[in-house]
């Protein structure tokens, strides 16, 4: 399997945790969230990389909170990766946005519903490493062709598995995903909050309960990292609060994916 260097890490050698808020809501809570994860990683010894959105475009209603777009975003991206010397991801929408994200980002992000976008997925992996999260509404296997996009322009890519729409407004992870996607020779990632989310409707639901058994699984069946949003206080947030991580748990989630990920290392 193949290895990517991103920022200061290197993905495909140990279990790495991509983590964040799911939209920049302001610095504080942005920056206090970002800096918390980076002292629990580092007791960890777990490699991590800050996710935020600066705008989530693709939200059901028009009224759904969407993030303070791009250019503000990317300033307060940009302070976080200065101050806390952290590498960044985000996630792009359009081919126009790219140029400016790469500038920041060390990992551009590929969301679900656009994994299939041709263009936006070649500008992307020419500027960056890209993580291409399958959509909901592929199986493993067509992940084939979406990796063969990015190898076009010579990418460097993570696969992340977000779970599958089972029926309306549910999700269901098949955990044969994670041999058949690290097949495509490179590093495979567990979205572990979207795989619990209802998605549909003015507001998404989910249930964050789920997710410490869905990261002991996908840890055990060879996930090479976990994809986390969190929050201080995720029934206040303004986006995906219903799935979101609570900070203060996040430290024994992650500690029982290490203790999951020795047992059946090598």
């Amino acid at each position: 399997m193949n290895s990517v260097d991103i920022g200061n890490i290197k993905v495909g050698e140990c279990p790495i945790l991509i983590a964040g808020p799911c939209v920049i809501e302001n610095l504080d809570i942005t920056y206090q969230t970002a800096s918390f994860l980076s002292e629990i990683t580092t007791q960890l010894n777990i490699p991590f990389i800050f996710k935020c959105s600066y705008d989530k475009a693709n939200r059901s209603s028009i009224g759904s909170f969407r993030g303070p777009g791009l250019v503000e975003g990317l300033k307060v991206l940009s302070q976080i990766k200065k101050d806390l010397n952290l590498p960044i991801t985000t996630d792009v929408h359009c081919r126009e946005d790219v140029d400016e994200v790469a500038e920041v980002a060390d990992l551009i992000q590929i969301p679900a519903f656009l994994c299939r976008q041709t263009d936006l997925i070649i500008e992307s992996a020419k500027k960056k490493p890209i993580n291409i999260k399958k959509g909901q509404f592929l199986s493993p296997y067509d992940m084939k062709y979406v990796v063969e996009k990015a190898e076009s322009v010579n990418g460097r890519l993570l696969i992340t598995e977000r779970g599958t729409s089972f029926g309306y407004n549910n999700l269901i992870v098949d955990f044969r995903a994670f041999p058949i996607m690290r097949g495509f020779g490179w590093p495979v990632i567990f979205d572990a909050t979207h795989s619990v989310a209802y998605p549909g409707g003015a507001e998404s639901g989910g249930d964050r309960s789920f997710v410490p058994y869905l990261v002991r699984a996908a840890i055990a069946c060879g996930a090479n990292g976990l994809f986390m949003e969190v929050h201080p206080q995720p029934e206040k947030a303004l986006s995906d609060g219903h799935n979101m991580v609570r900070l203060s748990e996040v430290e024994g989630i992650l500690q029982e994916a290490k203790n999951i990920y020795s047992a059946f290392s090598p």
